[in-house]
């Protein structure tokens, strides 16, 4: 099993490698995700910048989230995930060539539903558009097991191993 300070190395050195920049968009995670990615020397020549959008109020007003996204989906959601990771994206300094990672959930112990139950978590990557394209995203949806802890653990870790999949398929098919 990967452990979260070998993820955020293997992810540093893609991101170095490949001359890409890093964004988060955090809810559930509160910032874990931007934490642990710059608890490495040398983050600063890869990341960017983090927002902590835990609230509704603070992914519509700093993200630009369309407030009816959240009131039709849901702020749980691949929709809005989607939303966070493009928006963040496009607030780097530099978009064209920044990857980002948005992660929303509900970490519990309240706040879930049966459609949602606790441990819901959604993560969406966003990366710029190759040639003439579009910008690439993705929205993934997981279900977590544990406490509180247990689950923005598992999600920071979950967005790492993603984003390293979609940047580098190969190299966790043999982890």
């Amino acid at each position: 099993m990967l452990t979260l300070p070998s993820l955020v190395a293997e992810w540093s050195e893609l991101l170095t490698t490949q001359n890409l920049y890093l964004v988060c968009a955090e809810s559930c995670t509160g910032g874990m995700l931007a934490s642990a990615c710059t608890s490495v020397v040398g983050a600063s020549s890869w990341f960017d910048r983090a927002w902590v959008t835990y609230s509704n109020s603070a992914k519509i007003q700093l993200l630009g989230i369309d407030p009816a996204l959240i009131t039709s989906c849901g702020a749980v959601s691949s929709e809005v995930a989607l939303a966070m990771a493009e928006n963040a994206r496009l607030r780097a300094e530099k978009p064209a060539s920044t990857i980002s990672i948005a992660v929303t959930g509900i970490a519990g112990p309240g706040g879930g539903s049966k459609a949602k139950p606790v441990g819901t978590v959604y993560i969406a990557w966003s990366r710029p558009p190759l040639a003439d394209k579009e910008p690439q995203r993705l929205s993934q949806r997981f279900l977590l097991q544990g406490d509180r802890q247990a689950i923005r653990l598992q999600a920071t870790k979950k967005a790492l191993e993603g984003a390293i999949r979609w940047l580098n398929p190969q190299d966790l098919m043999t982890s």
